[in-house]
């Protein structure tokens, strides 16, 4: 993708037990240099060429999807839809891939309301793209950009997230839950990740023995952010926070040898993380004809 060229839709599925993981490939857009924060631009730079990538970073987007257990699919996440540029929006032909209906989606869990993860909640009519679907989203993320009295006092230059935000839920009125953490579903748990956003949530999905942490935005710019966690992005609400937040998590989940999958990972975005000098690497999962191995 770093040299520019459009993705085909993708999907891949993962066991974790009894349940089945899918990786749903919504796209990628391109980025800047100027969208990193913590350090240089110069820095930044260098990590991305000595990462083998275009200096200019392209940020890709994945969206999830849990099957399995009997039970009706769940959607993490519903990409950025109709919101974002041509070469995303492309969850919907993902989850055609992987032989799913939107009408058959009774769950959206949103680890936070920015649009490129809650765009794709509704199509360019303004109707629920998931039109049986409870939401599900944290109190603190929804306080954040919901209430009219918080659009009102948005910065301007920040109202746009706040208005497309309240856009994305609303074609699904009282079909909207607010939780505070814990297990939203059988086997899949909040995990509150702030900083990113006040809301920001993980998801850990556990069955059996086998377990995946869906980090979501912990880290956007892997050539950067796993070499030198201090790099943030302009999009954190509170830098400091996802910082201290990212630092924590790569921590853990290096010492735990957790599995991990991020929203902004390259696809199919599934892996661990190790220790490597002061920062970390990632290391994708190893996969044949999609099942990881």
């Amino acid at each position: 993708m770093a040299d520019g060229s459009k993705p085909l839709p993708g999907a891949l599925r993962w066991n974790i037990g009894d349940l089945t993981v899918t990786a749903l490939n919504d796209g990628w857009f391109q980025g800047s240099l100027d969208l990193v924060t913590g350090i240089s631009q110069e820095e930044a730079g260098a990590l991305q060429r000595a990462g083998f990538r275009s200096e200019a970073p392209v940020v890709t987007l994945n969206a999830f999807l849990v099957t399995g257990a009997g039970r009706k699919p769940v959607l993490i996440d519903s990409g950025y839809g109709h919101f974002g540029p041509t070469t995303m929006g492309r969850v919907p032909a993902a989850l055609a891939l992987a032989g799913v209906m939107p009408e058959e989606i009774e769950t959206v869990l949103l680890t936070h309301l920015h649009p490129d993860h809650a765009g794709g909640l509704v199509r360019e009519d303004g109707s629920a793209a998931y039109p049986n679907a409870e939401l599900v989203v944290h109190a603190d993320e929804a306080a954040h950009w919901l209430p009219d009295d918080v659009l009102s006092r948005a910065p301007e230059a920040a109202k746009p997230y706040f208005e497309n935000a309240r856009k994305a839920v609303a074609p699904y009125g009282a079909r909207l839950r607010r939780h505070e953490g814990g297990e939203l579903v059988p086997g899949i748990t909040a995990v509150p990740l702030p900083g990113h956003t006040p809301g920001h949530c993980g998801m850990r999905i556990v069955s059996g023995d086998k377990s995946l942490l869906m980090w979501t935005d912990v880290v956007h710019m892997p050539a950067i952010q796993f070499k030198q966690p201090e790099a943030g992005v302009t999009f954190d609400v509170d830098g400091d926070q996802a910082r201290a937040t990212r630092k924590r998590v790569l921590d853990e989940v290096a010492t735990e040898g957790t599995f991990i999958a991020g929203s902004h990972l390259e696809f199919p975005a599934l892996g661990t993380v190790a220790r490597d000098g002061a920062g970390y690497s990632f290391v994708p999962a190893l996969w044949v004809a999609g099942e990881r191995q």
